[in-house]
């Protein structure tokens, strides 16, 4: 079903229920095809407390029930195990598990074809520990669930693109794993990204790891024994790669046009610039899936949960960049 998005809910005791609703009020995507896959009763409790715009809540059993009208939120509803003792702005272990359940139904419902995309609303890694699911974050669980060995994080604006080499590591294990065959492996990824994103031939920088990006050996080696080797291999099987950059310029360049996409090759890396420039607008994208996977850039924020001041525009960036992606 080309351009249906799915919609996760994320944790529900945050502000995913909130952006949700709040995202599908605008204008850009009201009536658009859009599945919400969460709890119907919790959407619910959002309007009913005045949180979001008023929309009314169509509970479906199928994507094929949709009814894609402005004001209509189509949920195929994953009930939350006891909603008499859900708590607003808590770690929970019953909330972490309706949040992994949402993401087993959407990889389900894409893997099978029914829905094109997948549009997640931030979970929070405690919450999905205490109820058994003991995953990093949405990439490592989608990872999994779909089998996919080669994937990797890419942080996504309209000036900025970036993909990481490592994220949720120490820098120590990361300066003691970087080794040639992750690098090719998240260049090769970035390409074929790109290229599915619309980029005919994407101009792909590899940031180097140390300062001024080692200054040929005076301030590391990382960038002659293992990134230059790289990008040479890169070159020579056709990919338009560049590098090692200094760190401290390439993303400025790469805002201004230079490049299409920077690889970053740890978390902070990557995510300082990218959240800088568009901390608002920034989408967070699982690339090496076999299907479109877009997130709001950020975390569950319990400290403003269902207090109505969430903003939705991390949410409505993530939504319709899914819808752009899969009807390309």
């Amino acid at each position: 079903m080309k351009g249906i998005i799915g919609i996760t809910m994320g944790d529900p005791a945050g502000i995913g229920p909130e952006i949700i609703l709040k995202a599908l009020a605008t204008e850009s995507l009201s009536g658009t095809n859009c599945v919400v896959i969460g709890s119907a009763e919790v959407l619910q409790m959002v309007l009913d407390k005045e949180l979001a715009t008023p929309q009314t809540i169509n509970i479906i059993t199928s994507v094929e029930q949709a009814n894609f009208e402005p004001g209509i939120v189509n949920v195929l509803d994953i009930p939350m195990s006891d909603m008499n003792t859900f708590e607003f702005g808590q770690v929970q272990a019953q909330a972490g598990d309706l949040a992994y359940r949402c993401i087993e139904k959407a990889t389900e419902l894409a893997l099978g074809g029914d829905i094109s995309a997948i549009a997640t609303a931030p979970l929070n890694k405690e919450a999905l520990h205490l109820a058994g699911h003991n995953y990093p974050g949405h990439t490592e669980l989608l990872a999994k669930l779909t089998d996919t060995k080669d994937y990797a994080m890419v942080l996504y604006t309209d000036t900025l693109r970036v993909i990481h080499v490592t994220t949720h590591i120490a820098l120590l294990k990361f300066l003691q794993t970087l080794n040639k065959s992750r690098v090719n492996t998240v260049i090769k990824i970035a390409d074929e990204f790109m290229k599915k994103a619309g980029f005919s031939q994407p101009k792909i920088a590899v940031a180097g790891v140390n300062p001024h990006a080692g200054e040929n050996g005076l301030f590391g080696h990382e960038e002659i024994e293992v990134l230059g080797p790289c990008i040479e291999t890169m070159k020579q099987e056709g990919l338009d790669v560049y590098g090692p950059c200094p760190p401290d310029t390439v993303f400025l360049q790469a805002s201004q046009g230079q490049y299409d996409i920077v690889v970053a090759m740890y978390h902070d890396q990557g995510h300082i610039p990218l959240k800088l420039m568009g901390f608002y607008d920034g989408v967070n994208i699982t690339a090496g899936l076999p299907f479109f996977r877009t997130s709001a850039d950020h975390g569950t924020a319990f400290d403003i949960a269902w207090s109505g001041k969430a903003n939705p525009e991390s949410m409505v960036k993530s939504v319709e960049l899914a819808v752009k992606l899969s009807n390309i």
